[in-house]
């Protein structure tokens, strides 16, 4: 019989902990026979004492296998990408359509925003119509069809999981690298990968604001996938600045269709999805080099094909058929919308990205409660990249609020967020720091 308590206690005294255990542990919490409390214990336990590359794959398996698992029979290799999080990372919107465009198949599960960072999820909802959870035989067509859906992850997938990280999320161990790395790979994986690229944000605006930690995060994530039959690489991108011009929901599907457009592109955010798309291209053995994956996902930008396919997915998940050529008629609006000026002349040099993230969530676009309904009108756009240089007077960014309290709050916010300064020679970041495969 097994005896929960006993189990905890195991990885509270840092002995090893063997399949079968965490199996029926990872079953207690699916079925309900293990209680909050218990989870909360393991959680600090493993917080406080880590687990093997072994634990963490049998744990990973074990919630994986708490749900569904997806099976294909596909012409082409399924794959995805993941990100750990930032502010102004609309680039599962544009990779999942690119890299479809090139032969794979992309049955991508996003998640809503956590904290400062914003979600997909929440990004495709600001569409009329759009269905985020579909049942899974809807998910299928539309993958089979398409070659890309993207989602939300349903109650059917990786149930454990989303006990364990509420559990989580209220105890102060949502930091352990191990338990970060089981979490993510237990979704992924219930996709059905032949292969997945990771890409670990660092920085001020993410959630490892160390390069250390990320590194760590994205070797374990390798090498538990890697353990689990899932080819994976990852990617160490920075995000010590906002990645795209926009922060918000609405706000980012606009600067996405410019992307598939290829139309006003932020490079730094172009550099960040044409990486990510040769990895993904490299992972599913679609492409020879990364130097023939950029040219392949190049021509799959500048076709028009990925913009196709990205709008085709709006309608079959029940979004409007001319969304794309009519946007501006079924986005949200915001009540105001104005610039803030700069006070002074100077070079943009830093942001606390964070705090832009925050300032977005005070605006209503993000939650404080998980409850909380989403304004999807609202955020920031014309973000000024770092190293650019302004005269007093000159626009800094626009806002887009509800009325014209929350527009001073979130000037006061980003005014705060920014740093301008009189040095010369500052450049703009180079998003790409490391690239593990």
């Amino acid at each position: 019989m097994f005896i929960p308590q006993e189990f905890i206690r195991a990885k509270r005294d840092q002995q090893s902990l063997v399949k079968a255990d965490i199996d029926a542990f990872v079953q207690g919490i699916t079925d309900g026979t293990v209680t909050e409390a218990q989870i909360a214990a393991f959680a600090m336990a493993v917080y406080f004492n880590g687990l093997s590359l072994e634990e963490t794959a049998n744990l990973t398996l074990a919630m994986r296998d708490s749900g569904d698992t997806m099976q294909w029979d596909l012409p082409g290799p399924v794959l995805d990408k993941h990100s750990t999080g930032g502010v102004g990372d609309m680039v599962s919107l544009m990779l999942g359509p690119i890299v479809a465009a090139c032969g794979a198949y992309v049955p991508m599960i996003t998640g809503r925003g956590l904290g400062h960072s914003g979600g997909t999820l929440d990004k495709l909802e600001s569409i009329p119509g759009f269905n985020a959870k579909p049942d899974n035989d809807l998910f299928r067509k539309c993958v089979t069809e398409l070659g890309v859906c993207i989602i939300g992850q349903t109650q059917r997938l990786a149930p454990a999981d989303q006990r364990f990280y509420a559990t989580r999320d209220v105890t102060a161990t949502v930091e352990s690298v191990r338990l970060i790395t089981a979490s993510i790979l237990s979704k992924k994986l219930s996709e059905g990968l032949d292969g997945l690229v990771m890409d670990v944000k660092f920085g001020n605006g993410a959630f490892m604001s160390d390069i250390g930690q990320g590194m760590e995060l994205a070797e374990s994530i390798v090498a538990v996938a890697r353990q689990a039959g899932v080819k994976t690489h990852a990617v160490l991108t920075d995000m010590s600045s906002p990645l795209a011009w926009t922060a918000g929901n609405a706000v980012e599907i606009r600067e996405t269709i410019d992307f598939l457009r290829n139309e006003n592109v932020n490079q730094g955010l172009k550099q960040v999805t044409m990486t990510l798309a040769a990895e993904m291209l490299l992972a599913g053995n679609l492409v020879q080099s990364r130097e023939e994956g950029f040219t392949k996902a190049e021509q799959a930008l500048a076709s028009g094909k990925a913009l196709e396919l990205f709008a085709r997915m709006v309608t079959r998940l029940g979004g409007p058929a001319d969304f794309i050529e009519r946007r501006e008629n079924y986005l949200p609006q915001a009540a105001v919308v104005k610039p803030v000026l700069a006070e002074q002349a100077g070079v943009v040099s830093a942001y606390d990205t964070r705090a832009v993230g925050m300032g977005v969530v005070a605006l209503g676009g993000g939650r404080v409660r998980s409850q909380d309904p989403i304004n999807h009108s609202v955020g920031y756009a014309d973000i000024l990249e770092i190293g650019t240089t302004v005269n007093a007077g000159d626009p800094l960014v626009t806002i887009l609020a509800s009325d014209e309290a929350s527009w001073e709050d979130a000037k006061r916010r980003f005014l705060a967020a920014v740093t301008l300064t009189q040095e010369s020679g500052i450049k703009r970041v180079d998003r790409i720091n490391t690239i593990i495969d």
